[in-house]
């Protein structure tokens, strides 16, 4: 039990030793009051009235000790409640300041970086699978790309969020093709326009090209790097899309 709660019983004894010593005078008063004095005539006590007396003093003892009991109560549960509530806030606020603090420069490029390279990845996937004639491991191929990437770059856009860091780097623009492994406007539309085993082709020379860029920028988070989900993260892309080029290089020979 919290000392709050302590505090809590501490109180409601303190009270009804209170009441106990008021109930004690407050009978003592009644006898006192019913006693006939020296000077007095002489005159039977009514008993039944001080009977009566002593049951409305205790009724009305019972009453206030009841009160201040439940008041008691009441407050030490809302004390108890009010700083359970603001512990938790407290708690919350501390640890999302401590997420924001958690990450450098690195972090903040490898997220930046990674977001337009996963959403190209995504849209390479979709075009192949927009294409006719497709053979089914290249259809599970492409799914499995798009499976994996859309998720990362729902987490890469909530950390650059969360540390108040923009989407895209500084001075970057629009124009991502000299990053590691990212295709022109021309490699896409060369995409697009392919069909079958040409298609199929095309798709898996430039995603292996673009899988060993990720790899490369995934090395340099897990070098550089301190946010310990990003670190992850970049480890999962690193294992994930070594395997990944290594069934594209397999698929690449029946073609």
């Amino acid at each position: 039990m919290s000392w709050i709660g302590w505090s809590a019983i501490a109180i409601v004894l303190a009270l009804w030793a209170l009441v106990i010593c008021l109930i004690t005078t407050l009978f003592r008063g009644a006898d006192h009051a019913a006693e006939p004095g020296p000077d007095a005539p002489l005159r039977t006590p009514n008993k039944g009235h001080r009977d009566m007396s002593k049951k409305t003093l205790a009724a009305g003892a019972a009453a206030i000790a009841l009160g201040l009991v439940l008041t008691a109560c009441g407050s030490g549960g809302s004390t108890t409640t009010d700083a359970t509530a603001t512990t938790t806030t407290s708690a919350s606020a501390a640890e999302t300041s401590a997420a924001a603090e958690a990450h450098n420069d690195a972090d903040v490029m490898f997220a930046q970086m990674m977001i337009p390279h996963h959403a190209q990845a995504v849209e390479m996937s979709d075009i192949l699978l927009a294409s006719g004639g497709i053979s089914e491991p290249m259809v599970a191929l492409a799914e499995e790309i798009k499976a994996a990437q859309g998720p990362e770059l729902a987490q890469l856009t909530g950390w650059l969020g969360q540390w108040g860091e923009p989407l895209e780097m500084p001075g970057m623009g629009h124009d991502m093709s000299t990053m590691e492994g990212m295709l022109s406007e021309q490699d896409l539309q060369d995409l697009t326009d392919a069909q079958g085993n040409d298609a199929s082709k095309l798709f898996l020379t430039q995603m292996i090209g673009h899988h060993e860029g990720a790899i490369t920028m995934a090395e340099d988070e897990l070098a550089d790097g301190q946010f310990p989900d990003a670190l992850e993260m970049a480890q999962v892309i690193i294992d994930t899309q070594k395997q990944e080029i290594d069934v594209m290089r397999q698929l690449l020979t029946t073609l």
